[in-house]
């Protein structure tokens, strides 16, 4: 992790202490910044404390007042109304920014309310949610995206970029409408399928047949069911703010799999080595 030069003095709040916001208050306390933390439960707040995530910690907004930069890390369906209460206590240079995944609604509408606003995306998570699951370097070598517009201001977003850099995290720059049709398909879609997948499983009319595949469910399974078994109210929130996208990527999802279908339907088994060698050249460049 890069630490920081003249920015030591800079004090960064966290509205949200989940999983994300866990781990930014610990790479960032790492770094050399105070970090403040706003959550909805008082035990939160005190467990942040205890265990030094954050400098100070309390269940009242009020607190953001005395920071320079503040990470919204609630979820996704709170970012917007977050900022706006935020809008009554923060000085007019503290820059805000979000961790959403779904940008484009929620970067107009908060822009709109707080004009020092910049559009974030660190992509890393873990299977484990909350607090707990907190832990330093999630963002080591991961994906992180800033998505500004017109409106934003660059030395605001200067300040994003520097902070993600020093996590050490791979900076990239797109619009929040690039950004939202790329995460609709690789992050996205895979809960869609995934949890289709579960589905599928679970509906086998069969009932010895679905304990035997219970029971010989291994590896490949478990890496391909894992973001449908997820939690719910985070998909149902991609669904919901990424809906356009996600609805384009799930028809060509339907396409691939009726050309698959047709082509074992056929038995042209060379075309079908053909698309599953094509996928296997493909792949790595995801990864």
């Amino acid at each position: 992790m890069n630490t920081p030069t003249s920015d030591k003095a800079i004090t960064i709040g966290i509205v949200g202490l989940g999983l994300i916001g866990g781990c930014l208050a610990l790479d960032l306390q790492q770094l050399g910044y105070r970090v403040y933390g706003v959550t909805r439960r008082e035990a939160t707040a005190q467990t942040a404390l205890e265990q030094g995530f954050v400098t100070r910690a309390s269940c009242d907004l009020a607190l953001m007042g005395q920071t320079d930069v503040v990470f919204v890390c609630t979820p996704m369906a709170a970012i917007v109304p977050t900022v706006g209460q935020l809008a009554q206590h923060l000085s007019t240079s503290t820059v805000v920014t979000d961790v959403g995944s779904v940008k484009a609604e929620i970067v107009a509408a908060a822009t709109a309310l707080w004009p020092n606003f910049v559009g974030g995306h660190p992509m890393a998570g873990k299977a484990e949610a909350g607090l707990a699951a907190a832990e330093p370097g999630l963002f080591d070598h991961r994906p992180y995206v800033v998505t500004p517009i017109k409106t934003t201001r660059l030395q605001a977003l200067a300040q994003i970029k520097q902070i993600a850099t020093q996590l050490n995290a791979r900076l990239y720059t797109a619009s929040p409408t690039e950004h939202d049709h790329a995460v609709a398909a690789i992050s996205h879609l895979p809960v869609m399928v995934s949890a289709s997948l579960l589905h599928t499983c679970f509906n086998e009319d069969n009932e010895l047949i679905k304990t035997l595949a219970q029971n010989l469910a291994s590896s490949g399974f478990c890496d391909t069911s894992r973001v449908g078994g997820g939690n719910p109210d985070l998909g149902t929130m991609m669904a919901q703010y990424n809906r356009t996208a996600l609805l384009k990527t799930l028809q060509r999802y339907r396409h691939q799999l009726d050309d698959i279908t047709q082509i074992i339907e056929k038995e042209d088994w060379d075309t079908l080595n053909q698309h599953l060698s094509r996928s296997q050249q493909e792949r790595p460049h995801y990864l």
